[in-house]
């Protein structure tokens, strides 16, 4: 306690412990030999008790000295004490020494002092704080370099002024503060935009800061200049890009390359063939004719490998039971292959059905024992495994797999990406041309799937084709059997449209020679004026691709319109609307045809027209037999 002038009145065992002093050697002394001698200097004992008799209390902060000199840090509290009449009569002092919180608090300051140092003496990164709204609180160097903007000139204003007005209509901004506050982190690339209106590619990182309590404070923000990362990216694509480009370029003359050679080859013995035919005797025309065609139907499986590997070869696909259709590959296997080589099946049962072209799994099939026997010189095993597989999500979230193997010489890791090319081959110099895998890749794309190769150098190979589940489990020989339909020998009226004039006089020959009678037309627009004058035709047979506004799906829509009872049978060697005439339900055939393979389509295209007016008229007897009708 102290009187009203200040001078010690009592003393309790903490003021002992901390200020040194008896009770008996500071009792009657002023309390002013507790402050330093700037403090006494200064007035500041006088003014701690004129402070406490005007505003009721005196609360500080401050060195105070013990008696044997040393400081200490403390805390005190003064209240003035009053009488009855309310006079101030002396003053009740509390002080704490609280040095450990003070040397606590200059680490702390002297900690945020260097650090906002470092802060600030970085250039190379924007480093700034946001209130929770987004409005900038403080700016370093760096954000003045990297932004163009001064301190002044910035807080205070929301950080949205960084973005590009594309980006701030789109609430870009905002939903930078909604990731971060609501996942811990928000870290982006984007463009950003400086003072001067200029564009940046910059990384961002919000990252908010929030009290003991979990309440919001704000954000800290870093943001860096990366557009020289991102333009050396661009130059790496570009320059990869251009590679890419070398690499397709020398692959497509290589291609060329091969195709030529082959087609040189081919047209070299029809051209023979047919040469000597003109000066044959009548015994040997014969043989050489079959030459000619064994040519040509080289030649369109060449010109269908291609196709296949660019997944452009028109595709009939039906559902197929591919346990079935392989055992019943057996013998066609077997003569691909060699008697040293033995042919072994694992077929999983109730093995799911698949949507595929026949013909074209067939000859991949084929091919693959091709490889196999070319790759087992000295015999071995090739084995055809097939099993059911979930594979996740996708067209291939349900999948046959169908894996076929050998025991032969497998192939080098460095070539093993490269054997899905076209015209690659491993083999020796004359011993392939390189198109049997690329026909497997080819078919496995087209039919939604994918492919897989595995090899092993001296320990042989596995090809697994993935294989989409089919969606319907159809009979899978009823289209073979609808297409092995014979002709009824019934002569038809034809219109033949055909732009190529000795494409159309071929089919026109083979279909005069079948009992037909054929009107030509040389584009669809001429068709449709003969079909204006004559609507009694029994079928429309048209090339897919022709010149001029319509091409023939174009024409079979017209026609399928206006003569819905009118059938239509399309031909295409290569077009990319042959997938969307076959999804209308219009019927196709390939390129070069046989002419037993056109006669047959043109028996089921009028048959399932038949099948399907008569279908109908049934249905109109049945209603006009309906009371009331």
């Amino acid at each position: 306690m102290l009187d009203r002038s200040g001078v010690v009145r009592t003393w309790n065992a903490g003021a002992k412990r901390f200020k040194g002093y008896e009770a008996g050697e500071i009792i009657g002394r002023h309390f002013s030999v507790f402050f330093t001698e700037e403090d006494r200097l200064a007035g500041l004992p006088d003014r701690v008790l004129q402070a406490a008799r005007e505003q009721g209390q005196s609360e500080q902060e401050g060195w105070r000295i013990r008696k044997d000199g040393a400081r200490f840090w403390a805390h005190a509290i003064v209240d003035p004490l009053y009488d009855d009449d309310g006079e101030v009569i002396g003053f009740a002092k509390v002080t704490r020494d609280i040095s450990d919180r003070l040397a606590a608090r200059e680490k702390l300051r002297e900690s945020e002092e260097r650090f906002k140092l470092l802060v600030q003496s970085v250039t190379d990164y924007a480093i700034y704080m946001l209130d929770p709204q987004g409005v900038v609180t403080n700016w370093n160097m760096g954000a003045a370099r990297l932004k163009g903007f001064q301190e002044h000139e910035i807080v205070g204003r929301h950080f949205s002024t960084f973005y590009t007005d594309e980006d701030r209509a789109a609430g870009k901004p905002a939903l930078a503060l909604d990731m971060a506050a609501r996942h811990g982190r928000y870290e982006q690339e984007g463009w950003r935009v400086r003072k001067d209106g200029s564009r940046f590619w910059a990384n961002v990182v919000i990252d908010p800061i929030r009290s003991d309590q979990g309440e919001m404070l704000g954000y800290a923000k870093i943001t860096r200049d990366i557009s020289e990362r991102k333009a050396a990216q661009e130059e790496v694509e570009r320059a990869r890009a251009e590679a890419h480009h070398v690499q397709k370029m020398a692959a497509i003359a290589q291609l060329a390359s091969g195709i030529a050679h082959d087609f040189n080859n081919l047209l070299t013995v029809v051209m023979g063939n047919l040469d000597l035919l003109k000066r044959a005797r009548e015994e040997r025309r014969s043989k050489l004719i079959d030459g000619a065609l064994h040519a040509v139907e080289q030649a369109r499986k060449l010109t269908g490998k291609l196709l296949a590997f660019s997944r452009s070869q028109p595709m009939f696909p039906d559902a197929v039971d591919l346990n079935a259709l392989i055992a019943g590959m057996d013998d066609m296997l077997s003569q691909s292959l060699r008697g040293d080589i033995r042919l072994e099946f694992d077929l999983a049962d109730q093995l799911w059905p698949v949507e595929v072209d026949v013909s074209q799994i067939q000859v991949a099939l084929i091919n693959l024992a091709v490889n196999a026997r070319d790759a087992m010189p000295h015999g071995g095993a090739f084995r055809i495994k097939t099993e059911n597989l979930v594979m996740g999500h996708g067209r291939l979230s349900h999948a046959v797999a169908v894996s076929i193997s050998d025991d032969g010489a497998g192939i080098d890791a460095d070539l093993l990406p490269r054997v899905f090319e076209p015209f690659f081959t491993t083999k020796e110099v004359g011993r392939g041309v390189g198109l049997g895998l690329s026909q497997v890749y080819g078919f496995a794309q087209q039919s939604g799937g994918s492919v897989d190769i595995r090899s092993e150098v001296g320990r042989g190979t596995t090809v697994t084709l993935y294989l989409p589940k089919a969606a319907s489990a159809e009979n899978p020989a009823a289209g073979e059997a609808a297409r092995s339909g014979e002709i009824d020998g019934r002569g038809l009226k034809i219109l033949l449209v055909e732009d190529n004039l000795h494409v159309a006089e071929v089919a026109a020959a083979l279909l005069t020679e079948r009992g037909h009678a054929v009107e030509a037309a040389v584009n669809a627009e001429e068709a449709l004026q003969f079909l204006a004058r004559a609507p009694d035709f029994d079928l429309v047979f048209s090339d897919l691709v022709m010149p001029g506004e319509l091409d023939g799906l174009a024409l079979a829509r017209q026609v399928r319109s206006t003569w819905p009872t009118m059938p239509v049978l399309l031909a295409t060697g290569y077009s990319d609307a042959a997938s969307r005439a076959k999804a209308e339900g219009f019927a196709l055939i390939t390129k070069p045809y046989r002419p037993e393979t056109l006669a047959s389509a043109i028996q089921q295209v009028v048959s399932q027209a038949g099948a399907a007016v008569s279908s109908q008229e049934a249905s109109n007897v049945v209603a006009l037999a309906r009371p009331g009708a």
